[in-house]
C-alpha cells in the first residue's frame, strides 16, 4: 500500500527526520489512532443501521444531527484527544469543515484514490508543530457506503421528507451528491505529543 503525505514524501523518510522518541511512539500511535477511528465508525454505524431500520433516513439524520456529536465528545474525553470527523463537503461547518492540514490529507487520499488505491483502510499519520504544541495527527478515510446515499445521494433522488428535514437542520449543507464509493470525508485523531 502505497502511504505518502501532502507534498508527496515518502513516510520512511518522514521518520528518519523525527528525534528517535517520535520515531519509536510512531507504530504506537498509529495503531491508537486507529482503534479511536474504528470505535467511532462501529458506534456511529451500529446507530445509523438501527435508525435506518427503525424510522429509514429521517431517523437517521437525526443520529448525525443529535447523538453523532456526542459520540466524538464522549470518545474525545475518554481517550484526551480530539476524535472527529470532517470533510471537504460537509454538512454542519461548525463540526466537520476541516482546518488547513486536514483538507491537505483529504486531498491525497482523492489523489490516491483516483490512482487504484482502495478507501477502504486508507489512512495517514505524522507528528505535527502547531501553535497549541506537537500532535500526532491522523486521518481514516470514510469511503461512501450503500445506507450513507439515502441522505448524501444525489439530491433529486433523495426522499422529500429527508430533503425538508436537511434544508431544515443544515442550511449551508454540502454534503450531497454522492455514490457508494466516493470518498465522503475522514476520520480524525489529533493526540498531543509531549517531549
Amino acid at each position: 500500500m502505497k502511504s505518502t503525505i501532502p507534498g508527496g514524501f515518502l513516510v520512511a523518510g518522514l521518520l528518519a527526520a523525527l528525534p528517535a522518541w517520535a520515531a519509536e511512539e510512531m507504530p504506537e500511535r498509529e495503531q491508537a489512532a486507529k482503534e479511536a477511528a474504528s470505535a467511532l465508525m462501529k458506534e456511529l454505524g451500529g446507530e445509523l443501521k438501527q435508525a435506518m431500520k427503525e424510522g429509514g433516513p429521517p431517523e437517521a439524520v437525526k443520529v448525525c444531527t443529535q447523538k453523532a456529536p456526542r459520540i466524538t465528545a464522549r470518545l474525545s474525553r475518554e481517550r484526551g484527544w480530539q476524535v472527529t470527523r470532517v470533510s471537504n463537503d460537509f454538512r454542519n461547518p461548525l463540526l466537520g469543515m476541516p482546518d488547513p492540514w486536514e483538507q491537505e490529507v483529504l486531498k491525497e487520499f482523492e489523489s490516491r484514490a483516483e490512482e487504484g488505491e482502495s478507501l477502504k483502510g486508507m489512512g495517514y499519520g505524522e507528528v505535527v508543530n502547531e501553535p497549541e504544541g506537537k500532535f500526532y495527527r491522523y486521518m481514516q478515510a470514510i469511503p461512501t457506503q450503500e445506507m450513507c446515499v439515502a441522505c448524501h445521494g444525489p439530491e433529486d433522488q433523495l426522499d422529500p421528507t429527508v430533503r425538508e428535514t436537511l434544508q431544515e437542520r443544515y442550511p449551508h449543507d454540502r454534503a450531497t451528491g454522492f455514490q457508494p464509493g466516493d470518498l465522503r470525508g475522514a476520520f480524525s485523531i489529533k493526540q498531543p505529543v509531549e517531549e
